[in-house]
């Protein structure tokens, strides 16, 4: 009974432990949300972490719950460099003042990019976003006003808005010995982009929500390390679903295009959950490199 006991304690207590290494050293990536919007499917919504030699650097995303696998990764908001938004739909977002409100009893003192899409009539900017959550009198969480630039808080955010019009990558951005580049994808009328990171050599790219409709992705993930796609319709669908996100067959083309090394499949709905042999069939014609399924708290070291 007591060898059970202590079996049980010391297993609860290692499972953080486990989530921290991620990214120890060199560079990797942890999924803090490999969900969507819905309920009841278990999931984090749509956030990753770039570590590189055991510091979280970037946060791309932060869907619902993430801000909770944020905790469990062992990552330390001060360290991070920037965050980027592919868009703005509340399974991409919802979090951030979680975050924002919980950094304060960390005492963060450099300021902190954050970069996303310009805006349309379906959606705020960047800038509007911050401003409709942060800024008085009427935004919805004005007590973390002094967040925002010419506030008192201990930093502020520095909103970097990025056009949406064109179809080509827009200028790459250094941070530190971070490089970061974006490109407009289609995601139904809403402005969105897709991300490449780079770091020691290695590169990421986040596609985001999107339809393919563009055909901007290859030209952003051409020969990247690591492509991570939303697997959010299967093959079959069409509508809105098919206007807003890209089936199988389109992220198997688009890997296969750009002749990415590996693939992660993430932003899992319900809808996609358990048809990963149907998934990989659509696949296959297409691209045959290494291809994964994403969980929350899913670590994927760059080699």
């Amino acid at each position: 009974m007591l060898r059970t006991l202590l079996f049980t304690v010391l297993f609860f207590h290692a499972l953080p432990l486990l989530a921290a290494q991620c990214g120890a050293q060199g560079v990797a990536v942890q999924v803090l949300g490999s969900g969507g919007p819905e309920l009841g499917d278990g999931r984090a919504s749509s956030s990753y972490l770039l570590w590189v030699d055991g510091k979280a650097r970037l946060l791309v995303d932060t869907g619902s719950g993430s801000a909770l696998n944020f905790e469990k990764s062992g990552a330390d908001f001060r360290d991070l460099s920037a965050i980027l938004y592919s868009h703005f739909h509340v399974d991409h977002s919802a979090a951030l003042p979680a975050y924002i409100k919980g950094s304060h009893f960390l005492h963060r003192t450099s300021d902190l990019p954050v970069y996303g899409p310009a805006g349309n009539d379906w959606m705020p900017g960047t800038r509007a976003f911050l401003q409709a959550l942060f800024a008085q009198p009427a935004a919805a969480y004005h007590y973390l006003s002094d967040f925002l630039p010419a506030g008192d808080g201990s930093y502020q955010l520095q909103a970097h808005e990025l056009p949406v019009e064109e179809r080509t990558p827009l200028p790459t951005q250094t941070l530190g010995t971070l490089r970061i580049q974006a490109i407009p994808v289609h995601h139904g009328p809403l402005p969105a982009l897709a991300w490449r990171v780079e770091a020691q050599g290695r590169s990421i790219v986040f596609s985001g929500d999107m339809n393919g409709d563009y055909h901007t992705l290859p030209k952003l993930a051409h020969q990247a390390d690591l492509l991570i796609a939303h697997n959010a319709i299967p093959e079959a669908a069409s509508g809105v679903a098919r206007k807003l996100h890209m089936p199988p067959s389109i992220i198997g083309q688009i890997a296969a295009q750009a002749r990415v090394k590996r693939l992660l499949l993430s932003h899992r709905m319900r809808r996609t959950l358990g048809t990963e042999k149907a998934t990989l069939e659509q696949i296959r014609p297409f691209y045959t490199g290494p291809v994964q399924f994403a969980d929350d708290l899913g670590c994927y070291p760059l080699p």
